[in-house]
């Protein structure tokens, strides 16, 4: 077997593991650095043309393996995507698939989890910490603050 047809199955085999975006691809061919650009081309070709590579698939699977396991909010998916070098199209087209109305129920449950963790002496640093960690786990500002005025409050 030449060393092309080695390189299309082991990628084969990569991208069928799990979904991959372009830019992972791209990254594992230039590790056989034997190649040449027309070679590496021909390859990532021939992956999308038999549907192992497909970005707007990766990027659907990204989202709602982030939302629906870490439950990560949109703007953490988004950096995520945007590191694995997505085009802004497929983002939005990704994230479209997010129901709304089970996003806020996340975010929801993800703030009562945390809220009921922290132990603080006022209600105030218990808030910010609630804040803080929703921001770091990707939820919006706005839907943040919201929750906050509506169930937090005194």
């Amino acid at each position: 077997m030449n060393s092309i047809l080695k390189i299309k199955k082991k990628l084969a085999d990569y991208c069928v593991y799990q979904d991959r975006s372009h830019w992972e691809v791209e990254k594992k061919i230039k590790e056989a650095s034997y190649l040449n650009e027309e070679e590496k081309g021909e390859i990532i070709i021939w992956l999308i043309q038999n549907n192992f590579l497909n970005e707007e698939r990766f990027a659907k699977a990204y989202v709602k393996g982030k939302f629906n396991q870490k439950q990560w909010g949109r703007n953490k998916i988004i950096i995520g995507l945007k590191q694995k070098r997505v085009p802004e199209k497929l983002i939005d087209i990704a994230l479209n698939e997010i129901d709304e109305e089970a996003y806020q129920a996340t975010l929801e449950i993800v703030a009562d989890k945390k809220w009921n963790s922290l132990i603080e002496n006022t209600a105030i640093s218990k808030k910010k910490k609630l804040i803080s960690f929703l921001i770091q786990k990707g939820y919006e500002n706005q839907l943040i603050y919201d929750l906050i005025k509506i169930k937090y409050s005194d």
